[in-house]
């Protein structure tokens, strides 16, 4: 059986090609950006050459190594800046592991910081990031629909429809549903 390609114009492709134009403008070996990240020389690999999908945890980890926002990665790879996007042309990614949807609501911008993304997480499941692309982000997160737990900083929030947690990322975090209960939510970065 033959390694397996994603199609060339599908946006894992684009996340897999400006993954590997990052780390050849820092002159980073596989090897550095694996100890970097925390992930694996042979993930990196199969995730650059677009073997693989990337989950929202590898992104995470690649984003925090390069100081980028999992937001500014897709907005590299997204086409050049009109101030308006409509709806059915916002560009969403689905992590299919972890049943995580992202949505960028906010017209892409690689000269802008603030961005507005709308959130979904299945019933059951947790993402959890090491450590935040950029030590101090400022986050308001508006849970829409379901429930769901945040921890940031060893310190846990229970949200449920109509909350809104404001927080500033500088160690790991995580977002959690309870089971038989998704999340729908928007997340402003600052």
């Amino acid at each position: 059986m033959g390694k397996k390609v994603l199609d060339d114009t599908s946006i894992d492709r684009r996340i897999a090609q400006r993954l590997k134009g990052l780390r050849a403008e820092r002159g980073w070996s596989l090897d550095e950006l694996a100890a970097r990240s925390s992930v694996s020389r042979a993930s990196l690999s199969r995730l650059e050459n677009a073997e693989v999908s990337p989950t929202a945890s590898v992104l995470g980890k690649l984003c925090a190594a390069y100081g980028l926002t999992i937001s500014r990665l897709m907005y590299l790879v997204e086409d050049d800046f009109a101030p308006l996007v409509r709806r059915e042309a916002q560009s969403v990614w689905t992590d299919r592991e972890t049943g995580f949807r992202r949505g960028s609501l906010s017209p892409p911008a690689q000269a802008l910081a603030g961005e507005v993304l709308e959130c979904e997480l299945e019933a059951g499941r947790r993402i959890a990031y090491d450590r935040p692309p950029r030590p101090g982000l400022e986050h308001h997160l508006l849970l829409l629909a379901g429930r769901l737990e945040v921890t940031v900083d060893g310190q846990s929030h229970d949200l449920r429809p109509g909350d809104c947690l404001r927080y500033q990322l500088f160690g790991p975090s995580a977002f959690a549903t309870p089971e038989g209960c998704g999340a729908r939510y928007l997340l402003f970065i600052v």
